[in-house]
């Protein structure tokens, strides 16, 4: 843990420190509910009976590999339970673990394959680390093996999702290097794939949850508030304990956020969801958010945005001002250089010229000598 505590310091760029509530992390943050999304989502025979106990978040232990932006990826190790397994040619029962890697998206995302294989290369190379610590040199050696990795995408978005969901289509002569190159695809789970009468007859927590989560506006809600059979939501506030309770309550206040609803309506639609009667919920809706309040909101929304806007516009055009006043600023620096240049050529031919002038001067002195030497010497000889 102390490691941890380190890296997370070490690689604060990338360390997670946002709060504000995400459904997604609420909803796989808790046991029973990722259980019964395993459950009920993942398509996987082996994960049909796993429950909340069999489930341990390891999300913590791998803060440093998540991003700012990615304050919802949650990872679990899930126990799966008396399954038969070969190992020296043994058929042995035994326990196996799997790691969930659940991946929340709210837009599509054409990289989510290569941001998931990044996480599961992450995880793997941790595995092998605390292996080698148990039995050093163990990780290679024959039979050691890799726990598998469920990698998840859970979509919320409206939008449909056209990303690939394998990541080999993601590499250029995919077909022509095939053998190559890694090969992997992710879950794709689609939370408007399901219609509410598929998740109402799930029947639990989670589906309830995600019916929560997927709505927008009044009119869906009150169209949800139709669809209920009676009775579901008292089944549902009787098998949900405190902590899910409290997680309904808080995806409830992100929904309602969404819908720019003060925090004070917030408060007053949510209080005490754990200690009365869930259809209470539904039927405070009615006379509850004040659609004239949510544009009032979205008004005040917009009206910020259009202050950011202008705010970007001004500091555009003083770093546009800026970088024409550099470029003035360079090219007279630059003609002031060229004229230095031109300074110094023409002293350095001043030198060249008073050097030869002084060359001229000594020649000439040297045939003055010279003559006043044959001079004297004539004199003499008469």
């Amino acid at each position: 843990m102390a490691k941890i505590k380190k890296d997370c310091n070490i690689k604060k760029s990338i360390a997670n420190s946002r709060t504000q509530d995400s459904a997604a992390k609420l909803i796989f943050g808790n046991n029973r509910l990722c259980s019964q999304f395993l459950r009920d989502y993942s398509g996987i025979e082996l994960l049909k009976n796993v429950q909340e106990e069999d489930i341990e978040d390891m999300t913590t232990r791998y803060i440093p590999m998540f991003t700012e932006e990615r304050d919802s990826d949650v990872v679990k190790r899930v126990r799966l339970k008396n399954i038969e397994r070969a190992a020296d040619g043994i058929i042995r029962s035994g326990e196996l673990y799997l790691i969930a890697l659940l991946e929340h998206k709210s837009a599509v995302d054409y990289n989510v394959s290569m941001q998931l294989l990044r996480y599961m290369v992450y995880i793997w190379e941790d595995y092998e680390k605390e292996q080698e610590k148990r039995e050093k040199g163990i990780s290679r050696t024959k039979d050691f093996k890799y726990p598998p990795i469920l990698p998840i995408v859970y979509y919320e978005g409206r939008a449909d999702w056209n990303a690939n969901v394998c990541f080999r289509d993601r590499v250029f002569l995919e077909d022509v290097f095939a053998e190559f190159v890694p090969d992997y695809s992710y879950k794709l789970i689609r939370l408007r794939e399901y219609s509410n009468r598929e998740l109402i007859d799930n029947n639990d927590e989670i589906s309830f949850v995600m019916l929560i989560d997927r709505l927008r506006d009044s009119h869906e809600f009150k169209s949800l508030k139709e669809e209920l059979p009676d009775g579901y939501l008292d089944r549902i506030s009787e098998m949900s304990a405190d902590d899910v309770l409290n997680i309904i309550a808080r995806v409830v206040a992100a929904m309602l956020r969404r819908r720019n609803v003060s925090e004070e309506k917030i408060a007053e639609f949510t209080e005490g969801i754990k200690e009365r009667p869930m259809g209470v919920l539904f039927e405070d809706w009615d006379s509850g958010p004040d659609e004239e309040l949510i544009e009032k909101g979205r008004a005040e929304e917009r009206k910020n945005t259009e202050a950011e806007k202008k705010r970007a516009e001004k500091a555009e055009s003083r770093a546009a001002e800026a970088e024409s006043r550099a470029e003035k600023a360079e090219s007279r620096a630059e003609k002031a250089e060229n004229r230095a240049d031109k300074a110094e050529s023409r002293a350095t031919e001043a030198e060249n010229h008073v050097a030869e002038a002084e060359n001229r001067a000594a020649e000439a002195e040297a045939k003055v000598r010279e003559l006043e030497a044959l001079l004297a010497e004539s004199c003499e000889t008469r």
